[in-house]
């Protein structure tokens, strides 16, 4: 009985030493050694994994080691759809979700999701870095939420079991997306049928035919090998993926004034790398599935293009409305719809 006691006693132990720990908000001091935990979802080999071990390696550098961002890629920490609540919880304090996730918290995130929207990142950097950026900025922070940047990953194409070039094509498809209302009409529009699916799911749904067509930038479809479940790809270009990265606000807000600008300044560097290099990934990664043999690829023409735009440009119309007076023109200029 004694001995069952001691098992039982070992095992609770044990529990509590697994459960998420709370952070203290308690201001930090300069001579504290700082440990931030940042988890994201994707490869370290993506552009977003190879700039979270940038930012790590110069704050833990510039900070002479008193500042350490452990990383966790691939969900292997929280998994897609875990993250947020971890970060609001203060279980995780760096997150970097694709902003389309982000809509189930304020759906006006779904500006960066219309679909030719953006002649190039240029306007959407004008986006993410102007007024309509800001906005977003402040209303993450009523949430308890610190938007720190915007990271690029590319412009999306499409995978599926046919070649998708008309838009009969792409009738009775079931197409993965990220959960979003504006990705949701985006493919209802063109007769799919869209499975929200969070990023961990997509593989095993590929392969066992739950879904027979996705979407993603290259550097994603390579990194995973999503691509070499799928016979055909179409090269459309035909939306934006990027992602915010974001802090707990409160723990954010108790770091000491040194550390938050070790931090900040760092990532301003950061970012401005980790936009050029994922346009370059992308184009590496698209270089080598087009030389993947048991592929069939197919560049959108521009008549095929124009007949989609046709489909999808009026999306624009449908999140407009949820955006001051102000900013609804500044949408529409950047989109080139005024």
């Amino acid at each position: 009985m004694r001995g069952l006691i001691i098992i039982i006693t070992m095992l609770f132990l044990g529990l509590q030493g697994c459960a998420p720990k709370a952070i203290d908000f308690e201001q930090t001091s300069p001579r504290e050694k700082i440990v931030l935990t940042f988890s994201h979802v994707v490869s370290d080999a993506s552009p977003k994994g190879r700039a979270a071990r940038l930012w790590a390696d110069l704050v833990y550098q510039r900070s002479g080691g008193r500042v350490e961002m452990k990383i966790y890629p691939n969900g292997t920490l929280y998994k897609d759809g875990e993250e947020l609540e971890a970060l609001k919880k203060g279980y995780v304090q760096i997150i970097a979700p694709a902003t389309s996730k982000l809509t189930g918290l304020d759906e006006r995130w779904g500006v960066f999701d219309l679909p030719f929207f953006f002649n190039d990142l240029e306007q959407v950097h004008q986006m993410a870095d102007g007024p309509v950026g800001e906005l977003l900025r402040k209303s993450m922070r009523e949430m308890g939420i610190e938007v720190l940047a915007f990271w690029d990953n590319g412009f999306k194409i499409l995978t599926a079991d046919r070649p998708l070039k008309n838009l009969k094509d792409f009738q009775g498809l079931k197409i993965r997306i990220m959960d979003s209302p504006i990705l949701k009409m985006q493919f209802l529009k063109l007769g799919a049928i869209p499975v929200p699916l969070s990023f961990n799911e997509v593989f095993e749904a590929l392969e066992n035919k739950k879904v027979n067509g996705s979407e993603n930038t290259p550097s994603n479809l390579y990194s995973k090998k999503f691509y070499q479940l799928q016979s055909h790809v179409t090269v459309s270009n035909h939306g934006y993926l990027g992602y915010a990265v974001l802090m707990n606000r409160d723990y954010f807000n108790s770091l000491d004034q040194e550390t938050k600008k070790i931090l900040l300044e760092t990532l301003k560097e950061v970012t401005a790398w980790q936009r050029k290099i994922a346009l370059e990934q992308n184009a590496e990664d698209l270089a080598r599935i087009r030389n993947d043999q048991n592929i069939k690829i197919h560049d959108l023409t521009p008549e095929e293009k124009e007949a989609w735009q046709a489909v999808l440009k009026p999306l624009v119309y449908e999140i407009t409305p949820l955006f001051p007076k102000n900013l609804q023109s500044e949408i529409l200029k950047i989109g080139n719809l005024n």
